[in-house]
C-alpha cells in the first residue's frame, strides 16, 4: 500500500509527507510545482511533477503503485486572488477536484484525505465555530472548498469512497527539525512576513483592518502549528484504513490571537523591532475564527503538541532563518 499525496512539495503537503515517511510508508507527491518546491519533498517519497485534475495520471499511478489513499492539498489558497480570479479558483480547487475524486472512485479507493478551510463558515454567527455552523463563504475560495466538501458527501452516498474533510484554521510554524516549512512565494501568511520582517527582508508588515469589532480592531484567528496539523491527517488516515466513517472536522487549539498579538509575539520571540503599517480592509477577511475542534480529539484521538503561539512563532523563525541562510528566502 502506498499513499498519494497531492500538492506534496508544498506548505503543508511537504509536512505530510515527511510525517508518512518517517513512519515507514510508502509515498507518491503529485504536484505540478506552480507553488510548490521541489527541494521540500522528502527524498524517500518519489514526486511525480503533473497536475492533480489529470485522470489518466492519477489513474496510472494509482495502479503502479498500490495506492490506496489519497491525501489532497493541491490547490488555490489566497483568499483576495480568489475574489480577482475567482473562475480560476474554481478550476484550481473545484473542477479538478472533481476529476481527482472520479480517478479514486474508477480505481476503487475507499480513503480520502481533503483539505478544506474555516473559509466555508465565511463570518460566522459565533466563535468559537462548531462544525455544524451554518456555511455561508464569502470568497470564491471558501466556496470552492465548500464545493467539494458537497461533492465529496455526495460522493459517498453512491459509492464505497469514505472521506475525511479537515477545515484548517490559521496553519502556521515548521517542521521542528527544520526539513520543510513555508516556501511559496508570494505567501500572505501573517507569521512567515512577519518573521520576514523580523529578519529584515521586508521594510514593513501591512495589517489589513484595525477597524473590526475586535479588542485591538484587528482580525482574530485560531493559530495551529502545521505539524500538530499533520498528526491530525495522520490519525484521520489510520482512522479510514480501519473502516471509519466520513467525517468532516475542524482543526484549531480554540484559542484566537489578534494580528496585533501575532505581531508582538514575533517581536517578542525574534527580539526586533520592525515598522508596520496600518492599511484598509482586505476583502474576504471575517473579523474572527476561532475553532471548536473536540470533534477531531473524540473521533481520532488528537492531542496536539505544540499549541503555543511563541513555540509556532519561533519554528518560523528559524525556517526563515534557514531559507535566508541559504539564499533561498522567499
Amino acid at each position: 500500500m502506498s499513499v498519494l499525496v497531492t500538492g506534496g512539495a508544498g506548505y503543508i503537503g511537504s509536512h505530510m509527507t515527511l510525517a508518512l515517511a518517517d513512519r515507514g510508508e510508502e509515498v507518491v507527491v503529485l504536484d505540478n510545482l506552480s507553488t510548490g518546491v521541489e527541494t521540500n519533498v522528502d527524498a524517500r517519497s518519489e514526486l511525480v511533477v503533473g497536475d492533480a485534475g489529470d485522470h489518466e495520471l492519477v489513474c496510472r499511478l494509482i495502479d503502479t503503485h498500490g495506492i490506496d489513499a489519497i491525501v489532497h492539498f493541491a490547490g488555490s489558497i489566497v483568499v483576495p486572488d480568489s475574489i480577482a480570479d475567482p473562475l480560476g479558483y474554481y478550476l484550481n480547487n473545484t473542477v479538478k477536484t472533481r476529476a481527482l475524486i472520479q480517478a479514486a472512485v474508477d480505481k476503487g479507493l475507499k480513503a480520502f484525505i481533503f483539505s478544506s478551510t474555516a473559509a466555508v463558515y465565511g463570518i460566522p454567527a459565533e466563535n468559537p465555530i462548531a462544525e455544524t455552523v451554518p456555511l455561508a463563504p464569502i470568497s470564491p475560495y471558501g466556496a470552492s472548498k465548500m464545493m467539494t466538501e458537497m461533492m465529496l458527501r455526495d460522493t459517498g452516498v453512491a459509492h464505497p469512497l469514505r472521506h475525511v474533510a479537515l477545515r484548517y484554521f490559521n496553519v502556521a510554524g515548521a517542521d521542528p527539525e527544520g526539513r520543510s516549512g513555508q516556501s511559496t512565494p508570494r505567501a500572505t501568511h501573517l507569521i512567515k512576513v512577519a518573521s520576514q520582517a523580523a529578519l529584515g527582508q521586508r521594510p514593513h508588515l501591512d495589517v489589513f483592518g484595525t477597524d473590526y469589532e475586535t479588542p485591538d480592531g484587528t482580525c482574530i484567528r485560531d493559530y495551529i502549528h502545521v505539524s500538530d496539523l499533520i498528526g491530525a491527517h495522520v490519525l484521520a488516515l489510520d482512522y479510514l484504513r480501519r473502516g471509519g466513517d466520513s467525517r468532516t472536522m475542524n482543526c484549531g487549539y480554540g484559542t484566537g490571537y489578534s494580528v496585533m498579538e501575532v505581531i508582538d509575539a514575533v517581536k517578542r520571540v525574534s527580539g526586533t523591532e520592525f515598522a508596520v503599517k496600518l492599511c484598509p480592509r482586505r476583502a474576504g477577511d471575517p473579523p474572527a475564527l476561532v475553532s471548536r475542534a473536540e470533534a477531531v480529539r473524540s473521533t481520532l484521538g488528537w492531542t496536539p503538541q505544540y499549541a503555543d503561539l511563541d513555540l509556532i512563532v519561533r519554528h518560523a523563525l528559524n525556517w526563515e532563518n534557514k531559507l535566508q541562510s541559504s539564499g533561498a528566502a522567499a
